[in-house]
């Protein structure tokens, strides 16, 4: 699903259609008379006593024919993950009911929910709505909308980069690990790699005229099983220009593991493309550092 983000500093709850606020443990929620007339707020804290024993994170209700309450209840003080699984949580709230516009008010939580909160929230909400169909006959279309309200939700353009950057990255990295063995071949990923310069990391590939010169024949020697070429590839992100040494991050590219001398069993099979997680885990990595415009110096 497509995932459009609107940032707001202010906004009224009439015609929004359907809007999520913060809570606490209870469902209570901030400045909540600030958002809806009195009639509503009323009506809202009504229902929210009601759902206090739930076990739920995540409630909704009608507080008339045109506006839909979503509650999501902080119960208790989250970091990190934590705070990204809660918008995760959303996502999937979002999507069982094929939800396509959404305001989220951020300044309707009830507790101190940590640096970053809003930032790692959303974080969370887009990691969730990944989605690998490129082969599917039937392509449908989901977009999503959310306009974010509140002084909470002014992440500082470092901060956007962050998330941006590592989302992409991870998307990145999933969708080389989704393809299929006979579409991400060596040749096919080697490809795929080169296509990285273009963010400003410096992609070197190693073919296998390079690795026998080299004295890789261990690697070569496992690459004799496929039709396929063989290939070292370093990708090199060099943002700082200090003479400190570079770290460096390895990940194995094996496209397709059928076991060689031990062939997988059948049911195990189909999941021998994921050998080569490890260096897609690399790349994903490297993309990230290059979007990010980041200060250090690595190789992958």
């Amino acid at each position: 699903m497509s995932v459009q983000v609107i940032y707001k500093n202010k906004a009224k709850s009439s015609g929004l259609g359907v809007i999520a606020l913060f809570g606490n443990e209870k469902f209570q929620i901030q400045n909540l008379r600030s958002y809806f007339s009195k009639i509503e707020a009323s009506y809202i804290e009504k229902i929210s006593k009601k759902k206090n024993n739930t076990k739920e994170n995540i409630i909704s209700f009608n507080i008339n024919d045109k506006t839909t309450i979503i509650i999501i209840s902080i119960k208790k003080i989250l970091k990190g993950s934590g705070v990204e699984a809660l918008g995760a949580q959303l996502y999937n709230f979002i999507k069982k009911d094929n939800i396509k516009n959404l305001s989220i008010f951020s300044e309707s939580i009830n507790t101190k929910p940590g640096k970053d909160f809003i930032g790692r929230f959303m974080h969370g909400l887009k990691l969730k709505s990944y989605e690998f169909n490129i082969y599917k006959s039937k392509k449908i279309k989901n977009n999503l909308t959310i306009n974010l309200i509140g002084k909470q939700t002014t992440l500082s353009v470092k901060n956007k980069l962050k998330f941006r950057a590592l989302e992409e990255g991870t998307f990145f990295t999933r969708d080389l690990v989704s393809e299929p063995g006979n579409i991400l071949h060596p040749d096919e990923y080697a490809k795929r790699l080169i296509k990285l310069k273009k963010y400003g990391l410096k992609v070197t590939v190693y073919d296998q005229k390079k690795l026998k010169k080299l004295g890789c024949n261990a690697l070569l020697g496992v690459g004799q099983g496929s039709i396929r070429g063989s290939y070292l590839v370093t990708v090199e992100w060099k943002g700082n220009k200090s003479k400190s040494k570079p770290l460096a991050f390895i990940g194995k590219g094996v496209c397709f593991d059928t076991g060689g001398y031990s062939l997988k069993p059948a049911r195990f099979m189909e999941d021998m493309t994921y050998d080569m997680a490890g260096s897609a885990a690399v790349v994903g990595l490297m993309k990230n550092l290059a979007l990010r415009k980041a200060k250090v110096k690595r190789e992958g």
